[in-house]
């Protein structure tokens, strides 16, 4: 019964923590579309309150470990939740550098960007989605949707990569603005790799396997023997 009280207390710490992260990258990518500085700052002052329930988090997981030593389906579960909290502090992290970038914008001339900035964020904030409503209703099969997701968003990125190179050699002047949404296009892009980790993190959790490089992977007795999965937020 003690456990089950523990697991729930972490259950609803991960939920807490999940709802500020997914505001803060709404806010953040609403700040660059609409040059909104005011909301960019309020990002940035979000970010100590993400640490803070990222520690009280990792900290309840220790304790669970320490005093019930869990097993099974308990431990993985437990083990999910301290990945995905990192994964969820990392995301907060780069909502706060887009919200910088937008903050520069806000001091540079208006351009008209040719970078999909728009079907970008809308497709990661997607991936983000569905990759905590995976979490939350421990769905394998909206956790798989989310690493079919991923293909296309880093798709997006390497277009707008090209086309930053295309613009600055047709316009030099504008290189300052152009390079600063080339910057937000790769924190979103990497936004869409720390949710494809907590959607690869939720399939270990409810099945056993570790999935790498979106193939079914190692079950949870091979990474037991010394197997040792991707580096996390790789693409």
């Amino acid at each position: 019964m003690h456990l089950l009280r523990e697991i729930e207390e972490l259950k609803r710490r991960i939920l807490s923590l999940c709802a500020v992260v997914e505001e803060s990258v709404q806010k953040a990518v609403a700040a660059i579309e609409n040059r909104d500085a005011a909301l960019a700052r309020e990002v940035i002052e979000t970010d100590y309150q993400i640490d803070q329930l990222e520690i009280q988090v990792e900290e309840e997981c220790l304790k669970t470990l320490a005093l019930h030593q869990p097993v099974a389906v308990d431990l993985r579960y437990v083990i999910a939740v301290l990945k995905i909290n990192n994964d969820l502090e990392r995301i907060g992290d780069m909502a706060v550098n887009i919200a910088e970038r937008a903050e520069t914008l806000c001091q540079l001339p208006e351009i008209s960007t040719p970078l999909n900035i728009d079907e970008l964020s809308v497709r990661t904030r997607e991936m983000l989605r569905v990759s905590l409503d995976a979490l939350m209703n421990n769905d394998v099969k909206r956790a798989q949707e989310v690493l079919k997701l991923e293909a296309r968003v880093n798709e997006l990125d390497r277009q707008n990569h090209r086309q930053v190179l295309d613009a600055i050699r047709a316009h030099p002047d504008l290189a300052e603005p152009l390079i600063t949404y080339r910057a937000a296009s790769r924190h979103l892009e990497r936004i869409g790799d720390y949710a494809t980790n907590i959607a690869e993190d939720v399939i270990y959790m409810i099945e056993g396997w570790i999935i790498r490089h979106g193939g079914r992977g190692l079950s949870a007795d091979d990474a037991d023997a010394g197997a040792v999965d991707r580096p996390r937020g790789s693409s």
